[in-house]
């Protein structure tokens, strides 16, 4: 049992350390990267897919930040929360003994699904963006304040200290925790009933384990990327499955954007495409 505790607090410990040096220097771009998606309207879903892709919680926040306030398509917002890879890529880049590169494809996926998904869902909402269009000319040259993953505004009265080192260390510090307990319990789960026995379990139900991943992913938190990657990383759940999970998980993204209670038919519509869009990578990329 010592050994399942000393091997999860150094895994999580690694972790922590590259999450920290990730988020840091993510902090630099995080009001660059929103007011650049507020301008690039044509190419939107396509920036926006890359805009998501990096490894950073906020990027799913500040896009639902912008499209309640009528700055930002639908189909961005689509494309954002596709290629959200969240707290994955440090996880999958920290695996240095297994396949880390995959960490790297998983973006490539997620961003081209993503984009293309953006593009086709703003092709439904025509009308929907040229709403965003007028309203962005209206309010053109207004000051406005971005809101980050933990509900704090990117820019304002704040010091770089907190915002370039202590809103990082602390995010980082909050994945750790969450790597740590999750690695812990699965490896409890292991030791008590044993690797070959789960494995032969899971993989019974191996074409199960998109749907299963999918649930994981609907989780609006950013412990249910932790919670796919480790099982990923220890065997537990194909690549597939993970794909189809974190293509449905956005972080915290979902949940600011349900809090706001408006455009509902967009909302539905977005999250319905974001489950196609999971389901058909899960089952794709199953085989391998």
């Amino acid at each position: 049992m010592l050994e399942v505790f000393l091997d999860s607090l150094l895994d999580a410990t690694k972790v922590f350390a590259l999450a920290l040096i990730v988020y840091v220097l993510l902090s630099f771009f995080e009001g660059k990267i929103a007011t650049l998606l507020e301008k690039k309207r044509k190419w939107a879903p396509l920036f926006g897919a890359f805009s998501g892709a990096i490894p950073q919680c906020g990027i799913p926040v500040v896009g639902s930040d912008l499209f309640l306030k009528g700055h930002l398509s639908a189909g961005t917002l689509l494309a954002i929360f596709i290629s959200c890879s969240d707290e994955a890529f440090p996880i999958l880049l920290g695996n240095f003994s297994g396949e880390w590169w995959m960490a790297f494809l998983i973006l490539l996926i997620k961003v081209v699904w993503g984009a293309f998904f953006g593009y086709l869902l703003d092709f439904l909402l025509r009308k929907s963006q040229k709403d965003i269009d007028e309203h962005l000319e209206h309010c053109s040259g207004e000051r406005g304040h971005h809101i980050g993953c933990c509900g704090h505004e990117i820019e304002g009265e704040t010091t770089p200290f907190k915002e370039h080192f202590l809103h990082p260390f602390f995010h980082s510090i909050k994945i750790f925790v969450y790597s740590f307990l999750i690695s812990f319990l699965f490896g409890i789960l292991v030791y008590y009933v044993g690797e070959e026995t789960l494995s032969t379990f899971l993989k019974g139900q191996r074409y199960f384990t998109p749907l299963l991943a999918l649930l994981i992913g609907l989780i609006p938190n950013c412990a249910s990327s932790v919670l796919l990657s480790t099982l990923y990383v220890s065997g537990a759940l194909p690549f597939g499955a993970l794909l189809a999970g974190l293509t449905m998980n956005a972080g915290l993204g979902p949940f600011y954007l349900l809090k706001g209670k408006k455009k509902t038919k967009e909302i539905a519509l977005l999250f319905l495409f974001q489950f196609i869009a999971a389901l058909i990578l899960g089952y794709a990329f199953l085989p391998l």
